[in-house]
């Protein structure tokens, strides 16, 4: 009798242990997707996105502004009424971004057709933003592949909550996530595409280095970024260099406040930089997700 009681109690703390652990990885998915909805919402409400990248590619759509619009191109991208729809666009999806925020927020695994909307449609329009940026940047892939935990992290959410996908593959998918991020990273760090000028800048502006040293030390994280996207795939040192990511992740993401940050201009130094903080926050996420999943498949394969 006594067995049976332990036996039963040993199982309602090991299914318990589950149900958490399985919380927990809802919760830090939901907290990604929506600090991305949430950035991104503001950022095509208040300040721009990369549209006119499509809607000003000459060669893309002189022919059907021609023939829809009956109008010349210079015509075309001189008109106030076409740069004001523009505006207007670009504000609609910051609206379904804000929606999606919202929608993420109270979302459960009953609602699979709102959850195909706000993070299947949702994913997929900030992998399209992902590919206009690439586009304004003469189509560099790492430019692409930087944005990937980004458009990719409302996707692991849609797995975790409405697909039978096995947890194990949601975790391999997730590094190969993280990895990309942290690569395209490295590659502008050390110097294969064009240093950004806001790395220097931040970097300048936080600590306390010349431009010669603030170089040296880009190129330094940049090699890290290499290391520890293939560390993560190497089990014995996996958990540390997730932790590593974890850390690096958040300092580089609230940088981008700090680095910028002017007391003189409150209002425009947040409402400039804290959705760009918001954004990237998930450079830090995911790889705590990954954690958490570790010890959910722990648990799982015991």
């Amino acid at each position: 009798m006594f067995y049976q009681l332990f036996k039963l109690i040993f199982y309602f703390v090991y299914y318990m242990k589950k149900v958490v652990l399985k919380s927990k990885l809802v919760t830090v998915l939901k907290y990604c997707t929506v600090f991305v909805f949430l950035g991104r919402a503001y950022q095509h409400i208040y300040w721009d996105a990369p549209y006119r990248a499509f809607f000003w590619d000459e060669s893309l759509l002189e022919g059907v502004v021609n023939t829809l619009f009956r109008m010349t191109w210079n015509e075309y991208v001189t008109s106030p009424s076409i740069s004001n729809g523009i505006v207007v666009f670009i504000k609609c999806i910051g609206i379904f971004y804000l929606l999606c925020a919202i929608g993420v927020c109270f979302i459960r695994p009953s609602m699979k057709k709102w959850g195909k909307l706000f993070l299947l449609g949702g994913g997929l329009g900030l992998s399209i933003l992902a590919f206009l940026y690439s586009k304004d940047r003469f189509f560099h892939v790492g430019q692409f592949f930087e944005y990937t935990t980004q458009f990719m992290s409302p996707i692991l959410l849609y797995l975790l909550m409405f697909s039978k996908v096995k947890l194990d593959k949601v975790k391999t998918l997730a590094l190969i996530v993280i990895a990309l991020t942290f690569i395209c990273h490295g590659l502008y760090a050390i110097g294969y595409y064009p240093i950004p000028g806001i790395f220097l800048d931040m970097t300048l502006n936080i600590l306390p280095v010349t431009e010669p040293i603030a170089h040296s030390f880009l190129k330094i994280v940049g090699i890290l970024d290499f290391i520890v996207a293939i560390a993560i795939f190497i089990p014995k040192v996996s958990k540390m260099a997730l932790w590593y990511m974890v850390i690096w992740g958040g300092l580089t993401a609230i940088a981008r406040l700090i680095g910028h940050f002017h007391i003189d201009f409150l209002g425009i130094t947040f409402s400039q930089w804290t959705w760009e903080v918001f954004v990237r926050l998930p450079h830090a996420l995911l790889p705590l997700f990954v954690i958490y999943m570790d010890k959910q498949l722990d648990y799982h394969f015991r």
